[in-house]
């Protein structure tokens, strides 16, 4: 049994992209991570030293989109998100991490660009 606990919607400015202008101009990044990981033992103690504390989490992604270097793929934002809280986190089964890019420089209207990856333990 594989328990989730979800962080969804998180934006961030990020300046990421192809183009030169994306390396100079911030624009939104949306993400979502998924941690895969057994929490049965913070529900029954309500103790959070045995679980994981989303809002480190929610910083570490912030700090990949808004502080890390320039990257040019979205998918490069993905890894190095999933990589970092993977490392931090010993805990952890498996991340999920969507990276949604909803201004990328497409000739028409769309929602979003996007990519979702998944890392397992070991596997990343």
């Amino acid at each position: 049994m594989t328990d989730r606990i979800e962080l969804r919607g998180m934006r961030f400015d990020g300046r990421h992209g192809v183009l030169p202008e994306e390396a100079t101009e911030a624009q939104p990044f949306d993400v979502d991570v998924v941690l895969e990981l057994d929490v049965a033992a913070a529900g029954t103690t309500d103790d959070l030293a045995r679980t994981i504390d989303y809002g480190d989490v929610f910083r570490r992604a912030r700090a990949v989109v808004e502080q890390g270097p320039h990257v040019a793929l979205i998918e490069t934002l993905a890894e190095r998100i999933a990589a970092d809280v993977l490392a931090a986190h010993p805990a952890l089964d498996a991340v999920t991490v969507r990276v949604r890019k909803p201004r990328a420089p497409l000739p028409g209207v769309f929602g979003w660009a996007g990519v979702e990856i998944r890392r397992e333990r070991g596997l990343a």
